[in-house]
């Protein structure tokens, strides 16, 4: 039996035309939402409700709504993806609400994530950074080995698959009070890091991610650690102590 209700709720929502004009909060009010609803269906419902009105609907990313792209990045109620740990916007339900709540939602603050339109950011600066040295180079002639044909310990392997669970939200930059990004390219560094596949590039890998990082202007890493408390998929901060061992020994 479905334990589901309506509430009616009131949104503070961030609106902003473009990354050259000011933004603002804007308030709306929403009636008879689903508590079974996700959170990505209240927006959509509100974009309804605004478009039958002839208003300009909020945009907001999102792809998969399964919390395994990366795509939605709200920052719900001072919080990167909302009030519940482990859990991507998409995967946010309104159960978490209550009738008559205030939520307020706000697109992920950095310098290197500028607004392209209300809640959605430009996260391009991930993607630099990983094609600055996130991947192994392969030989694909004919002469290809199967990867299976390198034994990996168990626990290396178990390290590198938690690593690489990273979906390249941002969560950990909007959480950090200096917009530090380390906690992503670390993690990135580690999957390739901790296999006999990614040692090859090691040393180039971490060097070319770190000077793009910096470049794309994120700031540095102070060990609060506000990032592995909000990344939805619990990335440890040990891929930043792993990361910093690898560009030591690759500057040596």
């Amino acid at each position: 039996m479905s334990t589901a209700k309506n509430i009616n709720i009131n949104l503070k929502i961030w609106r902003q035309k473009n990354a050259k004009e000011k933004g603002g909060i804007v308030d709306y009010k929403l009636d008879n939402v689903s508590t079974a609803s996700s959170f990505l269906e209240m927006l959509d419902q509100l974009n309804e409700q605004l478009i039958n009105s002839k208003q300009e609907p909020v945009a907001f990313d999102h792809d998969c709504r399964e919390g395994i792209c990366g795509m939605c990045s709200l920052y719900i109620n001072g919080r990167a993806h909302g009030p519940e740990t482990g859990t991507t916007t998409c995967q946010l339900h309104m159960r978490k609400f209550k009738d008559g709540d205030t939520i307020y939602i706000e697109p992920f603050r950095s310098k290197a994530f500028p607004v392209v339109k209300d809640l959605v950011v430009d996260r391009s600066s991930f993607d630099r950074i990983q094609q600055a040295g996130g991947f192994v180079s392969v030989n694909t002639s004919g002469n290809t080995i199967d990867a299976n044909s390198i034994p990996v310990p168990k626990d290396d392997a178990d390290k590198s698959f938690m690593a690489a669970a990273c979906i390249g939200c941002g969560a950990c930059v909007a959480s950090c009070k200096n917009g530090s990004a380390m906690l992503f390219v670390g993690a990135k560094v580690s999957q390739y890091a901790l296999l006999p596949q990614g040692k090859v590039e090691a040393a180039t890998r971490v060097q070319n991610m770190v000077r793009q990082m910096d470049e794309e202007g994120f700031g540095n890493c102070t060990n609060t650690g506000a990032c592995e408390v909000e990344c939805p998929k619990g990335i440890s901060l040990e891929n930043i102590a792993r990361m910093n061992r690898e560009f030591l020994k690759a500057s040596l």
